[in-house]
């Protein structure tokens, strides 16, 4: 399997015309999209049968239906090693996002299909929202807001704190990673990255370190890895406690990432400041089981947790980019021809 991550910021889709004439594909989309992608699909020669209507178990049959030689999904179903059987003329799955945790990987590299996301689309998204977050902790912006509507003026107790100085020690340096680092450039702060993947490199925005060098001089948390099985609750119990300093944490990436009862255990005992939460552990909150329930509950009574409906990435201008993103990157892989069935 191929992750084509082209970085291109062309205007301009790129033709799929080459020496053997135009090639053409036929994309099934099966969530909403931003209204442009017809029009963007259109100039790389792509028919789009768009059919964000279908239910999750109609679409094997709607796969199954015509010789589909592209999928376009958001959140709606997994893609599976099942699912790519009623599908025997894919060749590429596009993830309209930066995630890629509803996507079997290896399934589509078994059946030779290119997977494409667009952690571009939205990486400035996430990369800003994950710094009002961070100033809303340090400022008491919620809890302010909500005392004043109560008619409660409360200056002292709203006391805040500046970035200006302070150590940030981001986990994972990719796209979002080095999307809230560009940022923090403009607070006169320190800012430390931790990438698993030997090939990371650094730039002039962020130091990369070690994780027990992070741990050792960190004062904010700011995580930013993909949810992945290895990933799974990676920041656990064991790991918070290695920070020297009590830390501020802010979660952008994957609830599933994050142990939240270690979370809340660290929040009990002061380990962790605060918190500014994204994502959550189960974020289909009519399912949540009794322990799942518990710390939720904790989390919403908590004056130093911030929650959010898992909107980093989602601006009126991430819903077109991701679009651009992925159009681009579908033209240059039917250009190119690679790992075709």
């Amino acid at each position: 399997m191929t992750n084509l991550d082209s970085n291109s910021a062309d205007s301009v889709f790129p033709s799929t015309q080459n020496s053997g004439g135009i090639t053409r594909s036929l994309c099934l989309v099966v969530d909403e999209m931003h209204p442009s992608l017809q029009e963007m699909l259109q100039q790389i020669d792509v028919q789009m049968h768009y059919r964000p209507d279908l239910k999750a178990a109609e679409i094997p049959a709607a796969l199954a239906a015509q010789p589909y030689d592209g999928l376009m999904v958001r959140s709606k179903i997994r893609v599976t090693a099942e699912l790519l059987a009623h599908g025997p003329k894919l060749r590429y799955v596009a993830r309209a996002g930066a995630g890629v945790d509803n996507i079997d990987e290896a399934a589509l590299a078994a059946a030779g299909v290119t997977l494409l996301n667009a952690p571009e689309g939205n990486q400035d998204a996430v990369g800003e929202f994950a710094i009002g977050l961070l100033l809303s902790l340090f400022r008491n912006i919620v809890q302010a807001d909500s005392e004043v509507r109560q008619s409660v003026w409360r200056r002292e107790a709203n006391r805040g704190e500046e970035i200006g100085g302070k150590t940030i020690g981001l986990l994972g340096y990719g796209h979002m990673g080095r999307a809230v680092a560009r940022r923090l450039a403009a607070f006169d702060c320190t800012v430390l990255a931790y990438d698993h993947d030997p090939a990371c490199t650094a730039d002039h925005h962020a130091t990369l370190v070690s994780l027990a060098e992070l741990q050792q001089r960190a004062e904010v948390f700011s995580i930013h890895i993909p949810y992945s099985v290895d990933n799974h609750r990676f920041v656990n119990d064991e790991l918070l406690r290695g920070f020297r300093n009590p830390i501020w944490l802010l979660n952008t990436a994957r609830g599933e990432v994050l142990d939240h009862a270690a979370l809340v255990s660290g929040l009990q005992s002061g380990q962790i400041r605060g918190a500014g939460l994204d994502v959550l552990e189960n974020e289909k909150l009519t399912t949540l089981t009794a322990e799942q329930q518990a710390r939720f509950d904790f989390l919403t009574s908590a004056p130093n947790v911030i929650l959010s409906p898992h909107i980093g990435g989602w601006t009126h201008q991430s819903y077109r980019r991701i679009n651009e993103v992925l159009v681009r990157k579908i033209a240059e892989f039917l250009r190119t021809g690679s790992m075709q069935k």
